[in-house]
């Protein structure tokens, strides 16, 4: 053979051998490596702050579960009764603040990111716990949210114990004073009456401009503004007195974590806004609203003015800000800013037409990075994390400073 023809021959053939598929078994078997994530549970601060007489927080409690082998819903809910059940924590299940009646009523939300599974319940009174009934509504059947009655009955025929009424003496003495401080022509101040203060006559009311029958008024338009404002500041003035936390007067634990296979699950649950109307609904048992999680990307949950996040379905889009490439704190940033466009109205803007309430947001990716950012950042805004180096509480990132 001639010397060009065979290089031209060797050359097919090395060609032609590295072209040709190896058969799995010339292979040899493959190793599949799985990628492990280090464990991490965020929440809101009542996650830490509140045991409920137990050695655990909320976020211990969901973390041990996670590393223990349970499914990371399961840790989470496991997690968030110890504060629905603690008559210390004023937003959130047992002793949570009640509407403007007195009465009770809870919302709650959770996902299962591996499975695509999410159930809530919305104003459901009588059951501590709501947090498990909405895994129920997620586990089994075919709907998203149950709501009132249907929720409560529901809770009942799975066995759920429901109470007459989730008050204890501290939320129905926290209700009390409010009454008195937004209607003290009716709802009178047994100390100032001892002490010869009397009363406010309803008939030198500057706002009554007319009187039918019975108890019925007729108040100007000013009037009704003046006197529905009154409904909303006297609870911020307990809140300055120190009377209410600001975390509970605003309700709510969200709650999120990422399991060592990468497995995310969320869940939230609260009282809603202390002394609401009743039967108003939050955002928290609203899919994308107060809760969002996607396996494949991350979750995001919030505490807060509700209807904020239910205009900007706040934590659904944070998570696709998330899938677009953007680190957790950017992601948070861009709906506070969101959010902060789109408050336009007077009555929801401070003196410097700024947001004049908070909205916080808890975020973790599939890789396992976290943030914490609220619409005003201060010293006292934290938030809570547990991980392999325990539970701490961080700094929330401010998009504006108090």
């Amino acid at each position: 053979m001639k010397r060009r023809d065979f290089v031209r021959t060797t050359t097919a053939a090395a060609v032609a051998a590295v072209s040709t598929p190896i058969s799995a078994s010339a292979r040899g078997p493959e190793v599949v490596v799985r990628r492990t994530i280090t464990p991490l549970v965020i929440s809101d601060v009542s996650g830490i702050r509140y045991r409920n007489g137990g050695a655990e927080s909320a976020i211990e409690r969901a973390f041990r579960g996670i590393t223990e082998g349970e499914d990371v819903l399961d840790a989470l809910i496991h997690g968030v009764n110890i504060p629905e059940q603690d008559p210390t924590e004023t937003g959130i299940g047992y002793g949570g603040l009640p509407n403007a009646d007195g009465v009770v009523q809870l919302d709650s939300c959770c996902m299962h990111g591996p499975r695509r599974w999410a159930g809530g319940v919305a104003g459901i009174e009588g059951v501590r716990t709501p947090s498990r009934v909405a895994r129920a509504v997620a586990e089994l059947t075919d709907h998203h949210l149950l709501a009132g009655e249907g929720a409560r009955e529901f809770a009942r025929a799975l066995g759920f114990e429901v109470e007459a009424d989730l008050n204890t003496p501290r939320s129905r003495e926290l209700w009390l004073e409010w009454r008195r401080r937004v209607d003290p022509g009716h709802w009178l101040d047994p100390e100032a009456r001892k002490r010869g203060l009397g009363e406010r006559g309803e008939e030198t009311d500057p706002d009554v401009i007319g009187r039918g029958g019975g108890d019925a008024v007729a108040m100007s338009p000013q009037a009704l503004r003046r006197r529905a404002d009154a409904w909303y500041r006297a609870g911020l003035d307990m809140v300055a007195e120190g009377l209410i936390p600001a975390h509970s007067f605003w309700g709510t634990i969200n709650c999120d974590a990422i399991g060592p296979n990468g497995d995310i699950c969320g869940v939230t649950t609260t009282s809603g806004l202390a002394w609401k109307i009743p039967g108003r609904i939050g955002d928290s048992p609203i899919l994308g609203a107060g809760l969002y999680v996607d396996n494949d990307v991350g979750a995001a949950g919030s505490t807060g003015r509700g209807e904020a996040n239910l205009y900007n379905l706040s934590s659904a889009m944070i998570v696709e800000f998330l899938r677009q490439g953007m680190h957790p704190k950017d992601a948070g940033m861009a709906i506070l800013e969101r959010i902060r466009a789109n408050t336009v109205e007077p009555r929801l803007q401070n003196d410097d037409g700024e947001p004049a309430f908070d909205v916080r947001f808890f975020i973790l990716n599939k890789a396992g990075e976290y943030a914490g950012v609220a619409m005003w950042g201060s010293n006292e805004n934290a938030f809570a994390v547990c991980d392999e180096n325990g539970a701490r509480e961080e700094p929330l990132e401010g998009l504006l400073a108090r």
